[in-house]
């Protein structure tokens, strides 16, 4: 795996809210290349993914993972799922990853990283977690996807990606920018 650094994206380690989002490049599970970084002038999704995972399972199986990429796509935003996991771990693996995207009718791009070194670069911790990148290539949230594990809200829900993206279409500074996310954890290699 290559990473490529664009003008509008820098290698930084486990960026924070506000600095330029590390670029990247992975292979999607027909093997063409996706780069961040062409990306650039839109707004971009990453979602970390782990089909074994009871938390992703429920996300796209009947929670908000299952309509919400398809709206925000249609609305001109970049989705992309990304799994770390290694050969051997739990969701890792070509056939595994091609058998989630046609058993949840996924429509946008899993890339595979299966040497753990783009979800490193971001500090990744969980499945889902979730990372929103503005057309600028600013990262403006870092987080969970909700504030509902599960399907289980406390008070009322609150999708936070939704939020950041509406609030980046309006040109307004991301109100909740981090939350803590939540999942199975991201089945690196040693």
């Amino acid at each position: 795996m290559t990473l490529f650094i664009a003008s509008l994206f820098s290698a930084a380690a486990a960026p924070t809210v506000g600095q330029s989002a590390p670029d990247f490049t992975l292979t999607d599970l027909a093997g063409k290349e996706v780069r961040l970084s062409s990306f650039a002038g839109k707004t971009v999704v990453l979602e970390w993914f782990n089909p074994g995972c009871p938390f992703v399972v429920y996300a796209h199986g009947e929670g908000p993972l299952k309509t919400q990429p398809a709206t925000a796509t249609a609305g001109g935003v970049v989705w992309l799922a990304v799994n770390s996991g290694a050969p051997g771990k739990q969701g890792a693996g070509l056939d595994a990853n091609k058998t989630a995207v046609a058993d949840w009718g996924m429509s946008y791009p899993v890339l595979l990283d299966e040497n753990g070194a783009v979800g490193r670069l971001y500090g990744a911790t969980t499945t889902p977690n979730m990372f929103v990148v503005d057309p600028k290539g600013t990262l403006v949230y870092s987080g969970a996807l909700d504030n509902a594990p599960l399907g289980k809200a406390t008070g009322g829900l609150l999708n936070y990606v939704n939020a950041a993206i509406s609030d980046v279409s309006a040109g307004r500074a991301v109100a909740t920018p981090t939350t803590k996310p939540y999942g199975c954890g991201v089945k690196y290699g040693s």
